[in-house]
């Protein structure tokens, strides 16, 4: 079942969360305000999923908790179908509806990892993931070409808007089977009250302090550092490749679904190989071959404005960062104990936050600074490869548990 929620969760991801930033176009906003709807909510959410100890606590199940949380994230959606029926939207508004699906599904992720830690014994979890990422990965591709069509067919017909209700409506209904699909899951293992109540009863900040002290001197503490800022400098251009190819290019959404789409595609495609791969060379291997081939993709944009180069381009970028995101998901197993893992989670998803919105922030200033034109774009573009470049240290001080 936990299988079958990913692919419900990811339909949802590939018809609903993806469209944000295109949803910010189509209501006449600029690309900076596109790219800060794809990444301040992702702030808000790691601050207010800090709480998930305190409802663990209370509720004294990871199970309870992620099913309330994922409940949530599907209700979420109901403001943008609202105001794409309506037909416009402030930006604090949308800020503020992304903010609650992103706090719902970030507040969760803890408890889901450490409930399907223990759900899932370590000689099963590389091939399952790669299996359960793979499906997701068609899952995201789905629902993303499902959205292309409908929007590129609301836009023949002057429904754009209207395209985009159908869409997030769509999205929520899929995050309800999903959390259905979630519930019937069971909890091998509940988290032990009074280890989870002293936790919880501390200050919010003595909890963050206490998790930053313990990753500092464990292994995990290398890998969120690297992992982190390796999101600031993918981050600089990843929310901006939307408004590239929508506001700068021209692209329809029929073209727009067919590039980005290609890359959920690509994902999909590679991970069986890749899962078998990680068997041979473990999950640090994998994580080397997929940041290093990460470093220059932003830079692969800069030649040819072309759909076809571009698809090209796409599923190339899609194998690699299948690669990375199933290291990344394999080490958090490997390199972080049970004990520690929610901890560790919380924290991540915080840094990651702060790596998101630091890094999408500066690369809008840049580009608003050089004129928001094709040539702020190459340069944007150029910088996020030689930051990506500049993290190779701190992947080099990752390592796992004995």
């Amino acid at each position: 079942m936990s299988t079958a929620d990913a692919a419900a969760f990811s339909v949802m991801v590939g018809c609903g969360e993806t469209y944000l930033p295109a949803f910010a176009l189509a209501l006449g906003m600029g690309p900076v305000d596109a790219g800060l709807i794809a990444s301040v909510p992702v702030l808000v959410g790691a601050v207010v999923q800090l709480v998930t100890p305190l409802g663990i606590a209370r509720l004294g199940t990871n199970r309870g908790w992620v099913i309330a949380c994922t409940t949530i994230q599907s209700l979420s959606f109901l403001p943008f179908v609202f105001w794409a029926v309506r037909g416009h939207a402030r930006l604090w508004e949308l800020l503020l509806a992304a903010s609650i699906y992103w706090a719902a599904g970030m507040a969760g992720a803890p408890a889901w990892n450490s409930w399907m830690g223990n759900l899932i014994p370590a000689r099963m979890r590389t091939a399952y993931f790669a299996r359960r990422n793979r499906l997701g990965q068609f899952g995201v591709f789905v629902g993303f070409v499902a959205g292309g069509v409908i929007l590129q067919l609301g836009e023949r017909n002057g429904l754009t808007l209207d395209a985009f209700a159908v869409l997030f409506a769509v999205a929520g209904i899929c995050r309800l089977v999903s959390t259905g699909l979630l519930a019937s899951c069971r909890e091998l293992k509940r988290p032990t009250r009074d280890a989870a109540s002293s936790t919880a009863a501390l200050p919010l900040l003595h909890r963050l302090r206490a998790a930053l002290a313990e990753i500092a001197v464990a292994p995990s503490g290398a890998l969120v550092a690297f992992v982190c800022s390796f999101a600031f400098a993918c981050q600089f251009a990843g929310p901006y490749f939307t408004p590239y190819l929508l506001h700068e290019m021209g692209f329809s959404y029929g073209a727009f679904m067919l590039v980005v789409g290609t890359n959920f595609l690509g994902k999909a495609l590679a991970l069986p190989a890749l899962g078998r791969l990680g068997s041979r060379i473990g999950a640090l291997g994998l994580l080397w071959l997929g940041s290093l081939s990460i470093i220059p993709l932003a830079l692969f944009w800069l030649p040819s404005a072309n759909v076809w180069y571009l698809v090209g381009v796409q599923l190339f970028a899609g194998a690699c960062w299948a690669a990375y995101e199933l290291a990344v998901v394999l080490l958090f197993f490997e390199a972080v104990s049970h004990q520690e893992r929610t901890g560790v989670v919380t924290v991540y998803n915080l840094g990651l936050a702060v790596a998101t919105l630091a890094g999408a922030g500066a690369g809008g200033l840049l580009l608003r600074a050089l004129g928001e034109d094709r040539t702020a774009y190459f340069i944007l573009f150029a910088v996020s490869s030689l930051l990506r470049l500049a993290m190779i240290p701190l992947l080099r001080r990752v390592s796992v548990r004995a």
